[in-house]
């Protein structure tokens, strides 16, 4: 395997999990990447990644990335042929948050929502923490939020986990469309909802 090699403490601070090598592509050192979203303009949009297996992580200068299907095939240097490109298989490929290309309004990278606070509305309509979002999936149509609930509270009072009976955290999932979501803002970390409570 060859490339450069960098020190886990020299990469960028702002690193976000992106995908991950699946296979060797063609026999001249081409790669499969699986990304993580649906979202692989990160991928498209930088020509260095970096890429971890366990606690060694290794800095990659692209030379070629793009779409194939639902996969990302890509060529960097130092990699030419089939032997080579297997021997990459399982890493992890990591893109500085700091290079994602810019989205147009009203669209957002997933990981940007991971960790926003869901509010909803109460009976009587005050605002009402319900969750967080603990990560984000695709069910082929649009985005869905998956959010680590709450036991209800107004804005500013203490939470608790809301356990099932098992005593693990109950978990909704929320469509991220337009009939649920009524604005982002990823600032305050905060996405509005019309998503009914207790749901």
């Amino acid at each position: 395997m060859s490339t450069a090699s960098t020190a886990s403490g020299e990469h960028p601070a702002d690193l976000v999990e992106v995908g991950h090598v699946t296979e060797a592509y063609g026999i001249r050192g081409g790669l499969k990447i699986q990304p993580y979203s649906a979202q692989s303009d990160a991928l498209l949009g930088t020509r260095s990644w970096w890429l971890r297996k366990g606690r060694e992580i290794r800095r990659v200068e692209v030379l070629s990335a793009k779409r194939h299907g639902a996969s990302v095939t890509a060529m960097w240097s130092g990699v030419t042929d089939r032997d080579q490109a297997q021997a990459w298989k399982g890493w992890t490929v990591l893109v500085p948050r700091s290079e994602f290309p810019p989205l147009a309004e009203g669209e957002f990278y997933w990981v940007d929502l991971i960790g926003c606070e869901l509010i909803g509305k109460g009976e009587n309509g005050e605002d009402r923490l319900l969750g967080s979002v603990s990560h984000v999936s695709d069910n082929g149509a649009h985005a869905v939020l998956h959010v680590a609930l709450v036991v209800p509270v107004a804005l500013g009072e203490s939470s608790q986990p809301l356990l099932d009976a098992k005593g693990r955290q109950r978990e909704t999932l929320v469509p991220f469309v337009e009939a649920y979501v009524r604005n982002v803002d990823l600032d305050a970390r905060r996405i509005d909802t019309d998503w009914p409570e207790g749901f």
